[in-house]
């Protein structure tokens, strides 16, 4: 089985802030131990995760190897102060403190620095976005603070200019990535910056009533149409799930993640997708520290 790109182990796919709360007076290993046996289960040996603010993803570090899994951490992510991120990470203010945090990560044994350059899409509303990107300034700025300390970048990020901005500065892997352009698209696949288009979280929304059936369909159905023409020019596509985001389980998270990339390319395309995901797999472990 493939390795689980994005997972987030602090999250259960139910419910986030139930999840987090379990870990509020200090990290509990039972939980993070449950979910290493669901990646377990399902074959999973690989995970590389999105970090938190409470030390889960620190201490998940420690015990993954009882587990067989080599996984990689940024220990929390990065975002600016008032925007999108909170719940995974730390914030800044400028980019004086923006660099503390880097290297806070660093020292406490990140592998990779995770950014947060966007908001998160509106599920009820297709094209939308939660708030709009930081400034071409400020994410050129954050990956080359991070580039200049050793560490590759993941960045979660939607919307058009947000992304290629990043992927202009020389991302490493661009987490999500809705609502890009064709122009986008063609430049990602002339880059070395993976993709993780991340369907689970749209795709298991379908028939839960939670969102407009209809409109987690056309952004769904939005983000395959991309997927399948930046893979048709030759982009860098990675596997990840976003484990632990709502309906998007630990270990079978990534199966369904398989089978909406699989859906995305077409059958006549995947033998060369599993080869992209293994190419794209194995770059990512290897420009990480560990």
């Amino acid at each position: 089985m493939f390795g689980e790109c994005h997972a987030h182990i602090i999250m259960d796919g139910n419910n986030y802030k139930d999840a987090v709360s379990l870990h509020k007076n200090g990290v509990r290993d039972e939980v993070i131990r449950a979910h290493f046996q669901m990646w377990k289960e399902r074959g999973v040996t690989f995970v590389r995760d999105g970090g938190d603010a409470l030390g889960v993803s620190k201490r998940a570090k420690e015990l993954a190897t009882e587990y067989g899994i080599d996984y990689r951490s940024p220990i929390f992510a990065i975002h600016k102060k008032g925007h999108y991120g909170g719940i995974v990470g730390h914030a800044f203010s400028d980019m004086k403190e923006y660099q503390e945090l880097v290297q806070r990560a660093k020292k406490e044994g990140a592998d990779f620095i995770k950014i947060m350059i966007s908001g998160l899409m509106d599920f009820s509303s297709y094209g939308v976005l939660t708030e709009k990107g930081l400034s071409e300034e400020e994410i050129r700025t954050m990956i080359k603070i991070a580039h200049g300390e050793g560490l590759t970048v993941m960045a979660h990020g939607n919307g058009d200019e947000s992304v290629r901005t990043a992927i202009e500065a020389g991302l490493d892997t661009l987490e999500h990535g809705n609502y890009l352009s064709l122009d986008t698209l063609e430049l990602l696949s002339e880059s070395e910056t993976i993709w993780i288009p991340t369907f689970a979280p749209i795709g298991n929304l379908q028939g839960c009533g939670r969102f407009p059936d209809r409109e987690v369909e056309k952004i769904l159905k939005c983000q395959m149409e991309h997927v399948k023409y930046a893979f048709g020019h030759g982009a860098r596509i990675g596997l990840g799930s976003d484990a632990g985001a709502y309906l998007v389980p630990h270990g079978q998270g990534l199966w369904d993640e398989y089978e909406y990339m699989r859906q995305a390319v077409g059958a006549e395309h995947w033998e060369i997708l599993d080869k992209c995901l293994e190419d794209s797999e194995a770059r990512i472990k290897s420009k990480m520290k560990h």
